[in-house]
């Protein structure tokens, strides 16, 4: 869900630089972080937005810079002129005859001196009536960053197929071990059990062979975890916003894992639990990152 797209468009005398950013989030949380956007038009904006990239947590930044050299400004020439009086006054009371660039260049710190009404007036007049533009440039900078998505999710959806081909490598490997886990209870059975018994039951001993053997049995859970990473396959490729699912189908596969590492009871079958968990965690970190 990370992105990042940028436009501009020119309006009237002004330059609207637009930025959108994204990062990973469960919903679809957009701030607008401008003054640019009419108010009136903002949730028009968070509707466009909403539609257009799904999910995350979605910045806006617009920014209006002029293209002329004269942004419309004005002094308050009275209001100058009055600090100026008000100065010179101030300094022949004190005895002191300060130069007029001296009191100029004080009576400009003053408040007011700027008049940016009429300029704030025009520049959302200039808005308003270029708002068609402005809604193209924030389309523009939306669509760059669902590109920019697209990318990325290309290159995490290879890296995840590569992770779950590597989950069913190791649990097909599980298959070699498997015999011999079933081969090595037997024996420590039938060990101990003519170790305590001179003249052991038979008919005991197999009862004791197939109530363990049930009990580590891990068919089942070889069974379901292939049939997740096969179904995680089919999501990823199929659907266009995988990410929720993948992500509730990488919990499912982490039961079975963890079920196959407390079921058995060989240090072989241990090792490659630890590395399909390994694989796995890596998928549930990039799944945060797909719509």
């Amino acid at each position: 869900m990370t992105g990042f797209g940028k436009s501009e468009c020119i309006c009237g005398h002004k330059k609207i630089t637009v930025e959108i950013r994204s990062v990973n989030g469960k919903g679809c949380d957009i701030s607008l972080k401008t003054q640019v956007i009419p108010r009136e038009k903002e949730i028009e904006v968070k509707q466009l937005l909403s539609s257009m990239l799904v999910r995350g947590n979605i910045d806006l930044f617009a920014i209006s810079e002029s293209e002329t050299e004269h942004p419309g400004k004005t002094i308050n020439k009275e209001v100058v002129l009055s600090y100026l009086e008000q100065l010179r006054q101030i300094a022949f009371a004190s005895g002191e005859a300060p130069a007029f660039e001296t009191l100029l260049a004080s009576a400009l710190r003053f408040p007011e001196v700027i008049d940016n009404s009429s300029s704030k007036e025009e520049s959302q007049e200039i808005l308003n009536e270029n708002w068609l533009s402005i809604r193209s440039a924030i389309e523009q900078a939306a669509s760059l960053l669902t590109q920019f998505r697209k990318t990325e999710g290309n290159r995490l959806q290879h890296d995840l197929l590569e992770r779950v081909s590597s989950i069913k490598d190791y649990l097909k490997q599980t298959e070699v071990h498997d015999v011999e886990r079933m081969e090595t209870v037997k024996s420590r059975l039938k060990s101990k059990i003519e170790e305590s018994v001179e003249s052991p039951d038979m008919n005991r001993f197999e009862q004791e062979i197939i109530y363990y053997l049930e009990k580590l049995d891990i068919t089942e859970e070889k069974v379901r975890l292939l049939q997740h990473c096969q179904y995680f396959v089919q999501t990823m490729e199929n659907e266009d916003y995988p990410g929720k699912k993948l992500g509730f189908i990488a919990q499912e596969m982490g039961r079975e894992i963890n079920t196959l590492g407390s079921k058995a009871n060989h240090a072989g079958i241990q090792k490659l639990v630890v590395q399909m968990k390994d694989e796995l965690e890596k998928i549930k970190e990039q799944s945060l990152n797909l719509l």
